[in-house]
């Protein structure tokens, strides 16, 4: 695969794992039915409130991606793994404790606090596909940091059009020639106009 295209990638990729990390966590995570008889429904925003902080760190991280060099694209691809890991980490938790996922949920509709009250309430709950969603999408997130770290060297070099250095010295002669701009400046503030001489 071509440099250009690596870096298309590395920079699409976060943007699709970050939509699809939103969307997952919009949607229903657990789905609790309490000894009550009630039925609850937890959604991503009090099952794993750690999505969307670690989704919006993705995005700003590809707005640097797009303008670092080398180095710092190595350091912003292992960022965007562990940004993935985060995310990955947010969906296993949900899905091997739903009850904790949900407790916020439950304490909610019963006004039972303390996960242990909250358990004994507890009769049935089970995760949606969401968190495995979740799981996908942060697991994209780490894919792609890993291939940024590794292929960050491939890219092509970016133009610096406004970075122009001179490293010769200055011919002396060039510098008399050249009108003096702070005079012109001067010449002005005195009511003067310099290009009508």
């Amino acid at each position: 695969m071509s440099g250009a295209r690596l870096r298309l990638l590395a920079i699409m990729a976060p943007l699709a794992a970050s939509a699809l990390a939103f969307l997952a966590w919009s949607q229903p995570w657990v789905e609790v039915t309490l000894t009550d008889g009630r039925e609850l429904v937890a959604y991503g925003d009090v099952a794993a409130p750690a999505v969307p902080p670690l989704a919006i760190a993705a995005l700003a991280l590809v707005g640097a991606l797009a303008l670092a060099g080398p180095v710092f694209r190595v350091v912003l691809g292992l960022l965007q793994a562990l940004l993935g890991a985060g995310i990955i980490a947010s969906g296993l938790l949900t899905i091997s404790d739903p009850v904790q996922s949900a407790a916020a949920t439950i304490t909610t509709a019963t006004g039972v606090e303390g996960l242990d009250s909250v358990r004994a309430l507890v009769l049935h709950a089970a995760t949606t596909g969401w968190p495995a969603f979740a799981i996908a999408a942060g697991a994209l997130g780490v894919a792609i940091g890993v291939l940024t770290a590794l292929t960050a060297s491939r890219w092509p070099q970016r133009t610096r059009r406004f970075d122009a250095v001179r490293l010769a010295p200055i011919d002396e002669s060039e510098s008399a020639a050249a009108p003096d701009r702070q005079d012109a400046w001067d010449a002005l503030s005195d009511g003067d106009d310099p290009t009508a001489r």
